[in-house]
């Protein structure tokens, strides 16, 4: 539905293979070519989380690589709050994933605590905005209203798998007459908004990481975009909201490579420029699969209270699946900067090493400042109780002893460090 080259703006050009149904604006068969519309873009990205728990590893470094394109561009880093799951989301999750983002030092230009020309930045202060655009797709009948109840759909479903086809929806609605629909209306069934899928052709897109990515569209039956509730569903919000916030380059999990699909009929639809995606490989655990709290800490928050340094974790998440072309592996946020391109970022799956993550954020508390060490650690013996103060003469030089073992043996100044602190009376 949308071909997507590595214009600065795509406008999309429908040439209709069939012609369109009779008074209605819809193509069941089409092709798709895109062209550029102008030589320049602003560059605007966005992380968009759910605050539905711990900040993972992946979806921080899916924050990074979003930061590094924007700022390596002079573009703007927009924070989103996707919280349209009423009942998982919770304002402990969304202040916890501030926090955490902000102690990796990946500021935002826009969002929440900063707010920006382009707010809200909460989905579930958008509703307003979703049923506008629901209601134009209706107008244009780009979208039906579907009355089908869930028994309906479910033996949908078996008769499909009884015949070996995808299960997808058979239309039952989509040909419906205006005087069906207003009797329906009349009776107050519910209803969802389903969105109509050309019934052949394909779509292509030009990943920026994955190439080349085609889908035939026969395998796609009309989708619901609005609930009978008068939800949105995910893959109507994410559009409206990237394309009303002017987003250029839209970098996240390959796990939504598959969403593409759906967001691009919609951007068409709504005659939206499409943007550029860019779909990064998961991160895997060492058994390669994918990481799961099975294999211990996963979060952003787990890794800050081991004790690990902000500098050290934005470094190792780095170079899970890019690299400078170099055999360096040591750089701070600043140097990822002036190096990160989207170019060498790999569309193979990361695997996560703790080991390897515990020696670079030891290579990190190596190259800080005596003083700044033992302040650190200081701070840390302080919190765990083991010392009434962090500062002072007789601490100082206890620390200025324990430092080194520390480096040597833990490369972390972590949450156990009563274990450092009785080995290292012993051997000392």
């Amino acid at each position: 539905m949308g071909c997507l080259v590595g214009a600065p703006a795509i406008r999309i050009r429908v040439v209709p293979e069939v012609a369109p149904l009779f008074r209605r604006r819809i193509f069941r068969s089409f092709r798709v070519s895109a062209s550029s519309s102008s030589p320049a873009e602003s560059i605007r990205v966005r992380f968009a989380p759910s605050p539905t728990g711990n900040l993972h590893v992946g979806g921080a470094r899916t924050a990074l690589f979003n930061y590094l394109f924007a700022r390596s561009k002079g573009g703007k880093f927009v924070l989103r709050i996707e919280d349209t799951d009423l009942e998982r989301s919770t304002k402990e999750s969304e202040d916890a994933l501030l926090r955490d983002l902000s102690w990796l030092g990946l500021d935002w230009d826009e969002g929440p605590g900063v707010g920006g020309n382009y707010g809200p930045y909460r989905q579930s202060e958008r509703n307003a905005l979703y049923k506008q655009h629901a209601d134009k797709l209706l107008q244009t009948s780009h979208v039906y209203r579907c009355f089908c109840s869930n028994e309906e759909l479910e033996k949908m479903k078996e008769i499909a798998k009884l015949n070996q086809l995808p299960p997808v929806y058979t239309g039952k609605w989509a040909s419906a007459t205006e005087r069906e629909v207003q009797e329906e209306l009349a009776k107050g069934t519910p209803y969802t908004y389903r969105f109509r899928v050309p019934k052949a052709g394909s779509l292509k897109i030009d990943d920026l990481i994955r190439g080349e990515v085609t889908w035939n569209l026969d395998t796609l039956g009309d989708f619901v975009i609005m609930r009978s509730n008068g939800q949105p569903v995910y893959n109507f919000c994410v559009t409206v909201d990237d394309a009303t916030m002017a987003i250029s380059h839209v970098i996240r999990a390959e796990e939504h490579l598959p969403n593409t699909l759906r967001q691009a009929l919609i951007y068409k639809a709504l005659e939206f420029p499409m943007p550029k995606f860019a779909h990064v490989s998961l991160i895997l655990a060492p058994d390669r699969s994918k990481l799961s709290k099975r294999h211990g800490a996963t979060s952003v928050g787990q890794f800050k209270e081991m004790g690990l340094l902000p500098e050290g974790m934005v470094n190792y998440l780095a170079l899970l699946g890019w690299g400078d072309g170099t055999e360096n592996e040591f750089f701070t946020l600043d140097q990822l900067v002036d190096k990160f391109t989207i170019e060498r970022v790999n569309k193979s799956g990361a695997i996560f090493d703790s080991t390897k993550l515990r020696w670079m954020n030891g290579q990190h508390l190596r190259s800080l400042p005596s003083e700044k060490l033992t302040e650190l650690i200081g701070e840390r013996w302080k919190s765990t109780g083991m010392v009434a103060e962090s500062k002072g003469s007789f601490v100082e030089v206890w620390l200025s002893l324990a430092s080194n073992f520390i480096l040597v043996n833990y490369g972390i100044i972590n949450s156990q460090l009563e274990l450092s602190w009785r080995s290292f009376n012993h051997d000392s």
